[in-house]
């Protein structure tokens, strides 16, 4: 069977002259007459490539029927047909979704490239195609270069090459007028909204007709004249190998190159799976790796059962979320505030974060967190988290705000070693041990809530005892260590005798030296 190859057709080669035309006149500043011209032709290279695209289909089914009846002699052109239609239908998209984008330029959010009311308007391409930063022209001239390489790899006929790499060309012409542009430039630069469409809707008639092309070659390149199913395997198909717990595992299991008359039987183990389409679900409450074992089994040309096994591994994880309380959302400034960035299904080592408006600094902590320091008080800083995709590009995963406050005042208290050496901090109203009193240095401050475990530094106190007549006796100390004279004061402190620690200044990481107005009294024992 011998697939025809269609031939650029009279009527095509009238579009592509006027197309010409049209653009050499429209360098030329002409009326809106010619507008309407633009208008015409954009009509008939849209048909054309509708005519183009019906007969691109039809032999995708010729390919895939020609797969199903010998999958291993044509699975080499089929798997190549289905890259080119990949390759085809991502450009051809590129360029609907620039007409799109054009014509809501010209004509607002509701603004249609096939009824455009602003045909003249000459900001809107240029808009979209070289605007700084955002602009979509190197993108598309890019993807013309990868696509035009690929589809001419794949095309052996001299002429179609020669044919394919005019129309696919983005070469910018030499003469005055385009001198210092780019083909972007060229192409987009100042032309009127109409006009743009139309060049856009002629890229997509060329990709369609270099489809074409690739696809007669691919079809011709088969021998149908032995079209015998020699090989038949069966494949599992899961919509997902990853399995949030709770979430369901399914797959689609078929046997490739089966007789459309007769269904297989599937089984998982041995228990037969009761379904006409084929589709497996299941429950997954338990993390861990899996795999899905069974076989098919169908009747060969002969009538005899044939089977077939399969297996298919798949992964249950535990499901992933950020959950914000919404008065928990604070950072302290002047402090390295720990902070989690998780972004489900992106590895830690992919994902990135920021401050925005330079209100502080972020850094990683080397664990797979970052280390948050505001460094203004009472005012929200925003925190951008970014994600890299597959392909290596940046994403915004979004702006997280969080509030900003002054760490709290520490608390003071005795640091001591129990009897099992272990550290304990006195912190007053109870019976202390004299023992223990006298084996401590002097104080120390720290905010300690279960939350945080933030140290001071402790710059001075004051000791008040009490002699027998009551009255008060003060002692200062310069630093967190106790003073010569408040040791010995301690020594002649006898069991149920009391004095206090207050006045006590301390410096936390801010770097904010504060008065605490905490009193810590201490009960000898």
């Amino acid at each position: 069977m011998k697939i025809k190859k269609s031939k650029v057709s009279p009527r095509q080669k009238m579009i592509n002259l006027m197309y010409v035309l049209l653009m050499a006149m429209l360098a030329m500043n002409v009326s809106s007459d010619v507008l309407n011209g633009f208008n015409l032709v954009d009509e008939s290279l849209s048909k054309s490539t509708a005519n183009a695209n019906v007969q691109n289909e039809a032999l995708y089914k010729e390919l895939a029927m020609f797969m199903e009846k010998n999958p291993e002699k044509v699975r080499a052109w089929f798997t190549r047909a289905q890259l080119v239609k990949e390759m085809s239908d991502s450009l051809y998209d590129l360029a609907q979704e620039l007409k799109i984008r054009i014509a809501k330029h010209a004509d607002g959010k509701n603004g249609d490239y096939n009824n455009l009311k602003n045909r003249e308007h000459l900001e809107a391409a240029t808009s979209v195609m070289l605007a700084p930063g955002r602009g979509r022209g190197e993108e598309l001239y890019n993807a013309i270069n990868r696509y035009r390489e690929n589809i001419l790899n794949m095309v052996t006929d001299s002429v179609q090459r020669q044919i394919i790499d005019n129309n696919l060309s983005t070469d910018v012409p030499r003469k005055s007028t385009t001198l210092g542009k780019n083909w972007q430039e060229y192409h987009f630069e100042n032309m009127p909204a109409i006009a743009a469409i139309t060049l856009l809707t002629k890229l997509q008639n060329d990709v369609r007709y270099a489809e074409g092309e690739v696809l007669h070659t691919l079809a011709n390149s088969i021998d149908l004249s032995d079209v015998r199913v020699n090989q038949i395997r069966a494949l599992v198909i899961p919509n997902s190998k990853n399995v949030v717990r709770g979430g369901q595992f399914t797959a689609q299991i078929i046997l490739a190159a089966v007789d459309s008359t007769q269904r297989p039987e599937i089984f998982i183990g041995n228990e037969k799976l009761d379904t006409e389409s084929g589709l497996y679900s299941k429950v997954c409450n338990t993390t861990g790796d899996y795999s899905l074992n069974g076989y098919l089994m169908v009747n060969d040309g002969s009538g005899i059962p044939t089977r077939y096994d399969f297996s298919q591994n798949y992964t249950v994880v535990e499901p992933t979320a950020t959950v914000s309380a919404s008065l928990m959302n604070v950072l302290y400034a002047g402090f390295e505030n720990p902070v989690s960035i998780s972004v489900p299904g992106v590895p830690a080592k992919n994902i990135a974060a920021s401050i925005a408006g330079g209100k502080g600094t972020l850094r990683p902590d080397g664990h797979g967190g970052f280390l948050v320091t505001p460094t203004q008080i009472g005012e929200n800083i925003k925190i951008e988290v970014t994600a890299a995709n597959e392909e290596g590009k940046r994403q915004s995963m979004g702006q997280y705000e969080f509030r900003v406050r002054q760490l709290p005042d520490p608390t003071p208290f005795i640091e001591y070693k129990d009897k099992d050496g272990n550290t304990q901090r006195y912190r007053g109203s109870t019976p202390f041990s004299k023992q223990a009193l006298m084996s401590t240095n002097g104080i120390v401050a720290a905010i300690d809530d279960g939350l945080l475990n933030i140290g001071f530094k402790v710059i001075s106190f004051e000791t008040v005892f009490y002699d027998n007549m009551g009255n008060a006796v003060p002692e200062i100390s310069n630093g967190a260590q106790f003073s010569a004279r408040q040791k010995d004061m301690f020594r002649k402190l006898s069991r149920g005798k009391r004095f206090y620690i207050s006045h006590v200044k301390a410096i936390g990481p801010d770097n904010v030296e504060r008065l605490l107005p905490t009193t810590l009294e201490v009960i000898i024992n």
